[in-house]
């Protein structure tokens, strides 16, 4: 029981998967951060266009 506490304590394997998940949620992040910017900047420029037209 002691050994399987050992080898159990020595794994890294799981820690790897974490990172993996940390980086992939880091652009996630920057993702949705850069649509949203890009949508508000759209949504006025595309008033603005609606605004002339009238």
């Amino acid at each position: 029981m002691k050994n399987l506490f050992v080898r159990f304590l020595k794994d890294n394997s799981g820690a790897t998967a974490i990172e993996y998940g940390l980086i992939a949620a880091g652009i996630s992040v920057a993702i949705i951060a850069v649509v949203n910017g890009l949508g508000t900047s759209l949504n006025t420029k595309f008033k603005s266009i609606s605004d002339q037209l009238k």
